[in-house]
């Protein structure tokens, strides 16, 4: 039964890892599309928010160059230095697009700034709508289908990109709205103020972004839903009688469990091994990709705890 199991999560494994691979080429192909119309349209119109929406592009390239890198790392197995693998390689790709978020949103808003104080009319607004609403379904195919494979991976570096290119669709959202109000309505100040919000948001977005990135570089816990769970799969066991001292933490991809079993003085070393095993599977099995070690302890044995 354990060597079918091993099959299967290494065929799952596999295929997780050919979607992560796929998600990062659409990825870039779709930012190099987008950044060649943005900037034929930005010359053409001149608008700031729509300049905003092409860095906003040029970003999501380098995020998605930096992911493609990041997930050929990440998927690497683990050698002889790197035991547990090269997962956190997403979590670097992760704080990498916060950065760039971060950097190209006070860009943006610099321009926003002075086109706010020196206001200009827009040029070509019926070229720019058209490209804006060209991005907005190309994006929307790229968005569905990343979801798609983050629902499968669970994959950090995978769920920021795909974070950046719905920010994407409602700032083209918004970019057509501005084109609309400054060329037909005549409300020249829309354009700089959607750029502001844009800026807001994407400062948002690199918020979440960095904090998801730095909580699975500095090994945070699982929630404690999931920590309970862990327990009560341990405790189903009729031979187990406590549990103690888990850690849990994610690593890319993949997570690791160790916890301590509390069992009976009496069993042999054999008994209790067979035991060990018999929670590992349980728990792996409720916990996909995911590397438990499990220490016997005999029930009634004082030992260093750590509290937690």
């Amino acid at each position: 039964m354990p060597q079918v199991e091993t099959s299967i999560n290494l065929e799952s494994s596999n295929q997780m890892a050919k979607l992560m691979r796929l998600a990062t080429y659409a990825s870039v192909t779709v930012a190099a599309i987008l950044i060649v119309v943005k900037i034929g349209a930005w010359l053409a119109t001149e608008s700031v928010s729509l300049l905003s929406s092409l860095v906003d592009s040029l970003l999501d390239a380098g995020s998605s160059l930096i992911n493609l890198f990041a997930i050929y790392h990440a998927l690497q197995p683990a050698d002889r230095e790197h035991r547990f693998g090269h997962g956190k390689a997403e979590a670097l790709a992760g704080l990498a697009q916060a950065a760039f978020i971060a950097g190209s949103g006070v860009f943006v808003m610099l321009e926003a700034i002075d086109r706010l104080f020196n206001p200009r009319a827009i040029d070509n607004g019926e070229f720019g709508i058209g490209v804006m609403v060209f991005a907005i379904l190309l994006t929307s195919i790229l968005v569905l289908f990343q979801a798609y494979v983050v629902r499968k991976t669970g994959s950090i570096a995978i769920q920021a990109d795909s974070f950046h290119y719905r920010v994407d669709v409602l700032v083209n959202i918004a970019v057509i709205m501005s084109l609309i109000l400054s060329s037909y309505g005549g409300f020249l100040v829309a354009d700089p103020l959607f750029a502001g919000v844009i800026v807001i948001y994407m400062g948002f977005g690199s918020w979440k972004i960095a904090i998801k990135s730095l909580d699975d570089l500095m090994d945070r816990e699982f929630p404690d839903e999931e920590r309970i769970k862990i327990r009560e799969i341990a405790m189903a066991h009729p031979k187990v009688h406590d549990i103690h001292d888990m850690r849990t933490r994610r690593s890319g991809r993949y997570s690791f469990i160790q916890i301590h079993l509390e069992m009976s003085r009496e069993l042999t070393l054999v008994e209790a091994h067979q035991i060990a095993d018999e929670v590992m599977y349980k728990v792996e099995e409720a916990f996909p990709s995911t590397e438990v070690l499990i220490h016997q302890d005999p029930e009634g044995v004082e030992e260093r705890r750590d509290g937690l």
